[in-house]
């Protein structure tokens, strides 16, 4: 976590999104700065997605502006948005089963060599380059040369992420990287978060893993129906807290379409949301 940051990196103002009669989001302001670590948070259909989809490239936004360190941005593709160092790693991580770890590292940006006038991927470089870089941030994966088919879930998502670095980002945004991992490769994902951000990279954490949030997170930002709810510094608050945040909001739109509250304390609810299940 980099908490000494002043400049805002990424300012998105009054975003809104429809589909038709469905506004996905209304109005959404979301302030990133160098280095931070932003946990984005809320029930499904919170509008989380949609938001980072947007930032990402990958939806157009209905209305609204995005600014990039204070120069106005339109990204109409994941193409746009890379090309301003953007990157997003997605739930299923869009990794290649069956190439291994450097060809994964390096897909779409291989290392070239010339041999008789021809330009040939040059795996030797591929590799040393591979295995340096998952040394800097960390990553233990012995061979390089291992199919990503074979490795452990948190191992997979490790090189995801690593994949992402790779293109040296200002911004990177991770959706649920440790959802469905066994502990350890929990700690080591949120290790391997700490490192990304101390290299300046600002990054957006959407998790239902509240606790996670407070492991590596500068600020905390609620959302429910498509808006903003609350923001919160990480020191400012705690697990309960943003528990009630999340439920309270649920509650409350519940009451308002005249429908029947769920029963059931915030502590209960607090361990579905961490269990993915919200």
């Amino acid at each position: 976590m980099n908490t000494d940051v002043h400049l805002d990196r990424i300012k998105m103002t009054g975003i809104s999104k429809t589909y038709g009669a469905i506004q996905s989001l209304r109005n959404v302001d979301l302030t990133l700065k160098a280095g931070e670590v932003l946990g984005l948070v809320g029930d499904n259909g919170a509008g989380k997605s949609t938001l980072t989809k947007i930032l990402s490239g990958a939806v157009s936004p209905t209305s609204g502006t995005i600014t990039l360190e204070g120069k106005p941005v339109v990204f109409e593709s994941p193409a746009d948005a890379r090309a301003e160092r953007i990157e997003m790693v997605y739930q299923d991580l869009s990794l290649c089963d069956t190439v291994d770890v450097a060809g994964n590292l390096f897909m779409g940006r291989e290392p070239l060599k010339s041999v008789c006038g021809l330009k040939l991927m040059d795996k030797a470089v591929m590799h040393h380059e591979a295995s340096e870089m998952l040394k800097g941030l960390g990553v233990k994966i012995p061979n390089t040369r291992t199919q990503v088919q074979h490795l452990s879930g948190g191992q997979r998502q490790a090189i995801a992420i690593a994949r992402a670095v790779g293109f040296n980002p200002k911004v990177l945004i991770m959706d649920e990287p440790t959802a469905a991992l066994a502990v350890a490769e929990v700690e080591a994902v949120l290790e391997l978060i700490k490192k990304v951000s101390e290299l300046g990279v600002s990054v957006i954490l959407i998790t239902h893993r509240l606790q996670d949030l407070f492991l590596v997170c500068d600020r905390i930002m609620v959302m429910a129906e498509g808006q903003n709810v609350a923001e919160k510094k990480i020191d400012e608050t705690d697990l309960a807290d943003v528990v009630d945040l999340i439920v309270g909001q649920k509650f409350t739109a519940q009451s308002a379409q005249g429908m029947p509250s769920a029963k059931g304390s915030s502590s209960a609810r607090g361990e579905q949301l961490n269990s993915g299940g919200a």
